[in-house]
């Protein structure tokens, strides 16, 4: 896979992901000293270069080739909370399939401390080069899952004492009025379809923002960022 953008790249280096980075001539030399710090070996190009590679002008002057994104399993985000000792807090994630509100939803769940994030296997974008740049590097420290029937996993996760708020707009409860302390799993519909029939049946209750615009709606990874902070606030 061909991963771009600063914070993607630099991340990777860390996790020893990167043995040569593509890097466009005429970047700041603060940006090259940084990534001379790792010890990476640097090969330079022409910016033309690297936009004909990754298809985008959105790359920041900076490209590796790494291994592709590994999908991690939802046991693997159970067992993160519980080797922190924290109350679990889990994003499921119904049919979100634009690439940036994907990548956005993961960065601020690993930002807000979410222990992970869910997809359903066939609602969902990929692992893509997108989502990382837009994730900002938060792929490479919070597990994300896959599942192939994500009501199911809705009931295996209520029968093990986690409380599932679904995102509703129209929703009669605000987020302001909820506790959300113990094991909680917030449930984020696609934008305009919201949460499909039978996932809203299986949450235990469906909260929203209140807005005060004209405009009723917010983009799913706002609305994400929003109520994942409200759910982790209170939390150490």
């Amino acid at each position: 896979m061909l991963l771009y953008g600063r914070n993607p790249v630099l991340e990777a280096l860390k996790d020893g992901r990167v043995t040569e980075v593509l890097v466009a001539r005429g970047v700041e030399d603060s940006f090259v000293q940084e990534l001379k710090a790792t010890g990476v070996h640097i090969r330079w190009g022409a910016r033309i270069e690297l936009d004909q590679l990754v298809g985008t002008t959105a790359h920041q002057g900076v490209m590796a080739e790494v291994e592709d994104l590994a999908w991690a399993t939802v046991d693997d985000i159970l067992d993160r909370a519980d080797e922190k000792g924290e109350p679990l807090v889990i994003v499921l994630l119904d049919g979100i399939t634009d690439p940036r509100n994907f990548g956005a939803i993961i960065r601020s769940a690993e930002v807000l401390g979410a222990h992970g994030v869910v997809v359903e296997e066939r609602r969902s974008a990929p692992l893509s080069p997108v989502v990382a740049k837009t994730a900002a590097g938060a792929t490479s420290f919070l597990p994300v899952a896959q599942t192939n029937n994500l009501p199911r996993l809705i009931e295996q996760l209520k029968q093990d004492a986690v409380w599932v708020y679904g995102a509703a707009g129209e929703a009669a409860q605000p987020i302001g009025q909820v506790d959300f302390s113990g094991k909680v799993a917030l449930v984020i519909g696609a934008e305009g379809e919201g949460l499909r029939r039978l996932v809203r049946e299986k949450c235990d209750v469906l909260v929203s923002i209140p807005t005060r615009g004209q405009v009723q709606s917010l983009n799913a990874s706002v609305a994400a960022g929003i109520l994942l902070y409200e759910v982790t606030k209170g939390r150490a």
